[in-house]
This record gives C-alpha cells, structure tokens and sequence, in this order.
C-alpha cells in the first residue's frame, strides 16, 4: 500500500510540474529555432547580442481561451493534490478520494480543450507574419498532451483510491 501511496503522489507532482512547464515556457510553436511562440509571448534570437527578445503575443479570443484553461488546468491539479494531501490525514478509514479525482479529471479535461484549441486554431493565435509550413509545434505543447492522459489516469487512480482500514 505505501508503494501505491508513493507512486500516486509521485505521478501527481510529475505530471503538476509538466502542466506548470507547458503552461508557463516559451515553446508552444517553433519556426527554424530563432523564433518562437507561446501562450504569453513571441520571442527572436538576436544573433548580435545573443539574447531572446520577446514581445506580449497578440490578443485572441482562441490565445485566452488556452491561456484561461492551461491556467485552470495547473489550478485544478494544484487544488486536487492539496485535497489530497487534507484527506490523506483527515479522511476516515475506508473513505473514497472522490473531491480528489474529480480535480484531477477536470484538469485533464481544460488541458485537453486548451491543447485542442491550439491545435486547431493555430492560424488564428499564431503571429500573421510568419508562414506556419515553416514551422511546428514545440515541446511545450507536446508536454500539455502528455499531461491528458497523465492527468485522466491518475483522476481515475483517486477515485478507486480507498484510505486503507485497519
């Protein structure tokens, strides 16, 4: 039972850490490595100075509706873990990690829709001054679609999860 305990606790911060990583960097599409784009920013290498030099995106409704979602993701997951944690001390023998699972269902689904969203509506979030055949999607956006069925899975893990009786 502890072995069980430690690896559901120790996927839930994997996969908390992954959404956190997909949400925030800078690598949700890419155009030939000098140039790329994320939920927050477009950013350039200067080869000159050797830095990024990154602009706010442009506003969309579909770029917000990512935004929103990976952010609900991240705090869904972060609520269900800290629940979790609540009912692993507090819950009596026996009790089901539903409140738990749910959470964690719910932030599946939001990364699901946000990752969704970008996939088809890149034409539309994406800068109009690049040519998208030029490039693809970065490893941010790989790590939002690992996280769905990371997410979906350990949910389902809670919510057959019972507190040991003794």
């Amino acid at each position: 039972m502890a072995y069980l305990l430690m690896f559901v606790i120790l996927l839930h911060l994997i996969t908390l850490a992954m959404l956190f990583i997909a949400t925030m960097e800078k690598s949700w599409w890419v155009w030939d490595g000098m140039e790329n784009s994320d939920l927050w920013y477009n950013c350039r290498f200067d080869n000159f100075t050797g830095t990024w030099l990154c602009a706010s995106s442009k506003e969309t409704e579909w770029l917000q509706a990512v935004q929103v979602l990976m952010i609900i993701s991240v705090v869904f997951s972060s609520v269900s873990f800290l629940v979790f944690l609540g009912q692993l001390f507090t819950m009596s023998k026996g009790g089901l990690f539903y409140f738990t699972g749910l959470c964690q269902v719910f932030a599946g689904l939001t990364a699901f829709t946000a990752a969704l969203i970008y996939t088809l509506h890149k034409k539309e979030i994406l800068p109009d001054s690049r040519d998208l055949t030029t490039g693809h999607f970065g490893y941010c956006f790989i790590l939002a679609w690992v996280c769905v069925p990371l997410l979906l899975c350990s949910g389902v893990i809670y919510l057959h999860l019972r507190k040991k009786k003794k």
